[in-house]
């Protein structure tokens, strides 16, 4: 941007600012018969002119209202509206004190009750234990996404990966018209669907199925959010289509399609890149960017998963094709079904090394390893959602999923082992090659059948999964210990593994009234859990040229059986402002293994009490606190189980040991929520801690040539914990100006034990971050978003002669984007990175420097954009970590710079209409 621009745009916001005046207009809203307060009533001001919204707030609970804010405007019309209630409208002149007295709402006749006027704007609403916001109330650019309307609203947070959190609480899935939208992954939703065919947005607390159908009020653990699309909107077609090519062979072509008939949709989408994308987001700045930040469920290393599908591996950067259709149709008070499928391919590699120091009682060595990876994915998984309303009073639910997988990797690896004076001690090169199918189905059947009117209920539940993998491995290995005495050991081997995982369950639950919101569960649950595990190793025979010599010591046949029976019962309070609950349960576990091939057997039982208590308190509407405790019981793992030697890593032979014990881990929590909506400032507190009795953990013997042996063994002490807080304000010049100011410090808190040649480690890991983030608007012109996190890491080990570990980590973050002159949209997303203390031959710190410039044309039906990707070519990926015994610097492959031209096409045609006059003919 030329200085002319920046000095135009600064004088158009003076100009802005000076003519503007402050306002404020107070009252109390009533009843019209009973003068009882109206608490939560909405008032909002908008333009005579041409209806924009000026400003909102909301009734406290004595009905007191108190709205302000900076206008041009000389006077507007002041709305109050409360569900139930005739919305009033009253013309009000804009001065700074303006005192309305009472103000009376008169109550809808009971056949209109929940009838909402055609035309209203209510900007939000609160309906019981639902928050409703007017999604054309909160001005956004033009062919903005659902997720750029969320960072307007209240309360709402979008971090930079799209993660989404209500007043501080994590939403865990976004619906559309009441019903999932090709999976429950929010960002599928957000960052697919436009803004300009939504209608309300309602925020919920997450319901189990068994509270929909009762009508109960959610936990609060989390939130769902439900789109409603706008009647003229919900007949009609919605679709995009976009493709671009760059430097380097980059590419990446995405389309999507949406049918809606009212309550039936009927969905399609598709994407293909080889830039670490899913490919799902149509933002004209970064949609099409494989950026480290953002994308679907993508993390920093280059993989990521969508609707339960995983694309690459991980690590690396990954070429990935897609193919998904959704289903979804609906009738009140009779079903409402959805189903989907998804095919997705991908392709992935990935260069990577690790510089590991390792702690020893007396001691410590080194290890430093680079490997390089390539993997082929091919998956298909179809899922469904199915209710039936028999009648009033009884409901079936159906779930089943059903996935099949299959894998192709070749990775090659060496590694070096070195003392503390820098002697190789030993070294170890690695080949593999495997290829695996993976076969995997769930059901889940559930009945529920009201029994009366006041809240008695019963619940059967079935539900099974049966799974099944089959993976072929060639592993070749050389491994040498140097020193006086030289050994060699090659190892040519061919592994079959078949694991085949039966699991079914029942479960009946019955609810008994004993007061007014006060209830009694009964509940008993059955599992019944067959894991068959069969490994054959055979060993290269130089004599025959094959694969022959049948490895009984490395082979293994096990069957390991888990029958648990769990009878509970839970006493609960359902208020409209206290909810508790209070569940003890006990855990009868039967483990059974039979060890084929060596005629052995082993059978234990369990018995555990459990515990569960929760309670929630609702101060007002903005005001909420929860504390909680439950413990959990963790069953070993079949490779921690079973007594064969896995020598993936010849340097560190694993052995299971079979009389491990299960762990319990016990879990507390306490939240704060504070958010005030009339000033737009809020602040919640959280911290949980937990605590594992009898936790499996690793016990490694080192030799003196740095070979490892581990096994495992149940101990008591690892622990972990957080404790943060988050304070956002809003501050809200008329239509002008918009400032968000978020900060956010946490603490981690972990307590890692493990043991070494018969010695203790413990190590204590903390880590301090407080992160802080700005977004500035003016008019939808410009959007500035700095940021800044610096985290403090300090791991201290119970050792004497290991010194601590200390390093701090810094990222600033600055975004802008600009949408002036009109058509023309340029982005800018720079980010630096800070790696304090990792090894002097990695890289410490880099630059990522992304930006875009897009131009609207075809009267805003297309988009041509050209974008550069790391434009400093200094991206990178490195970390460091610490554990109870070693301190270890990563780094591996990342997509860097290239650059990209692209075209995004969208077409509508709704009501038998086309949008805004333009787009293609259907019908």
């Amino acid at each position: 941007m030329d200085k002319s621009t920046i000095a135009l745009c600064f004088f158009i916001l003076f100009c802005a600012l000076t003519t503007a005046q402050d306002f404020r207009i107070n009252g109390k809203v009533v009843d019209s018969l009973s003068k009882e307060p109206l608490e939560a009533t909405t008032v909002y001001a908008e333009s005579i002119k041409d209806s924009t919204l000026i400003a909102y707030t909301i009734s406290n609970e004595t009905g007191f209202f108190e709205l302000d804010g900076r206008t041009n405007l000389k006077e507007a019309n002041l709305f109050f509206s409360y569900n139930g209630y005739k919305t009033t409208l009253r013309k009000v002149e804009l001065k700074p004190s303006v005192n309305l007295g009472e103000i009376t709402l008169v109550e809808q006749a009971e056949e209109l009750k929940g009838v909402e006027v055609t035309g209203e704007r209510v900007p939000i609403r609160i309906k019981k234990d639902t928050l409703e916001f007017n999604a054309d109330s909160f001005k956004t650019r033009p062919d903005a996404t659902v997720e750029e309307v969320l960072k307007k609203l209240p309360g709402v947070d979008v971090d930079s990966n799209g993660k989404i959190t209500v007043n501080g609480k994590e939403v865990s899935q976004v619906l559309v018209n009441g019903q999932v939208f090709f999976s429950k992954d929010p960002k599928v939703v957000t960052k697919s669907l436009p803004k300009e065919v939504i209608d309300k947005i309602q925020i919920t607390s997450t319901k189990t199925k068994t509270q929909e159908f009762t009508g109960e009020e959610g936990d609060g653990d989390s939130k769902t959010i439900n789109l409603t699309i706008k009647e003229d909107k919900n007949k009609g077609v919605l679709g995009r289509l976009s493709g671009g090519y760059g430097t380097d062979e980059r590419y990446q072509a995405n389309g999507l399609l949406n049918f809606f008939d009212g309550q039936q949709r009927i969905s399609a989408i598709a994407s293909s890149n080889n830039i670490n994308s899913a490919g799902f987001s149509f933002d004209e700045i970064y949609g099409m960017m494989g950026r480290t930040r953002g994308g679907i469920s993508m993390n920093s290393d280059g993989g990521f998963a969508v609707g339960g599908l995983s694309f690459g591996f991980g690590e690396g950067i990954t070429t990935s094709s897609n193919l998904g259709a959704s289903y979804a149709d609906s009738k009140k008070g009779e079903y409402k079904v959805n189903a989907n499928y998804f095919y997705a391919n991908s392709d992935s590699y990935n260069d990577q090394k690790t510089s590991r120091e390792n702690i020893l009682p007396n001691g410590r060595f080194f290890t430093d390893s680079e490997s390089s990876f390539e993997g082929t994915t091919s998956a298909n998984q179809g899922s469904a959602n199915l209710e039936f309303d028999i009648d009033e009073t009884l409901r079936i639910s159906i779930e089943p999923s059903m996935s099949v997988n299959r894998t192709n990797s070749s990775n090659a690896g060496s590694t070096v082992s070195s003392d503390e004076t820098g002697t190789v001690i030993n070294r170890n090169d690695t080949y593999t090659v495997g290829e695996g199918k993976q076969r995997n189905f769930n059901n889940r059947i559930d009945l529920f059948k009201k029994l009366d009117t006041l809240g008695r209920y019963v619940r059967l539940s079935f539900s099974n999964n049966n799974r099944e993998n089959k993976d072929i491995t060639n592993f070749e290995s050389t491994r040498e210990v140097l020193g006086d005495s030289p050994i060699q050991e090659i190892l040519d081997q061919h592994t079959m593994v078949t694991d085949k995982h039966d699991n079914y369950t029942f479960g009946v639950t019955y609810r008994e009234v004993l007061a007014d919101k006060l209830f009694l569960d009964f509940g008993y649950e059955y599992r019944n859990n067959t894991d068959n595990n069969k490994r054959e190793v055979f060993d290269f025979d130089s004599s025959v040229g094959r694969y022959t010599d049948f490895n009984e010591a490395l082979s293994s046949d096990f069957t390991f059986k888990n029958r648990q029976h769990n009878p509970s019962l839970t006493l609960s309070r359902n208020g409209k402002k206290l909810r508790l609950g209070v569940t003890a349960s006990l855990m009868n576990t039967k483990l059974e293994n039979e060890d084929f091939f060596r005629n052995s057997s082993f059978s234990k039982t369990y018995n555990n009490f459990l515990f569960r208590a929760s309670g929630n308190y609702n101060l007002n509407q903005s005001k909420r606190i929860y504390m909680g405790y439950y413990s959990r019981l963790n069953l070993p793992t079949i490779n921690q189980l079973q007594p064969v030697a896995n020598i993936n890593n010849p340097l560190n032979v694993i052995i299971g040991n079979p009389n491990l014990n299960p762990s319990v881990s016990h879990s507390v929590s306490f939240d704060f929520n504070n958010y005030s909506w009339k000033e737009r400032t809020g602040y919640f507190i959280y911290a949980w801690l937990s605590a594992d009795q009898e936790k499996v953990v690793p016990v490694t013997v080192t030799d003196e040539n740095f070979l490892r042996t581990t096994t495992y063994t149940n101990v008591k002490g690892n622990q972990n914990g957080q404790l943060g807080t988050r304070y956002s304000k809003e501050f809200k010049k008329d239509s002008t100006l918009t400032v968000k100011v978020d900060f956010n410090p946490y603490l981690s808190y972990r307590k890692d034990v493990g043991f070494n040649n018969g010695n203790k480690l413990e190590a204590r890991i903390w880590s301090v971050t407080p992160r802080i983030t700005t977004t500035l608007n003016f008019k939808e012109l410009l959007e500035i978003v700095p940021g800044y996190r610096i985290g403090f890491n300090d791991t201290k080990y119970n050792i004497d002669t290991f010194e601590d570990v200390n390093f701090i980590s810094h990222t600033a973050e600055f975004k802008t984007t600009t949408y002036w002159p009109k058509g023309l949209v340029w982005g800018n997303d720079i980010s630096y990175t800070y790696n304090g203390n990792v090894g002097p031959s990695f890289d410490r710190d880099f630059l990522l420097w992304n930006m875009s410039l897009g131009v609207q044309m075809f009267k805003d039906k297309g988009t041509f954009k050209i974008l550069a990707y790391d434009l400093l070519d200094q991206n990178n990926n490195t970390r460091r970590s610490t554990g109870q015994d070693f301190v270890q610097d990563f780094q591996g492959t990342v997509l860097q710079r290239y650059f990209m031209a692209s075209f995004t096409f969208k077409f509508d045609q709704f009501g038998g209409k086309k949008s805004n006059g333009n787009g293609i003919r259907f019908f």
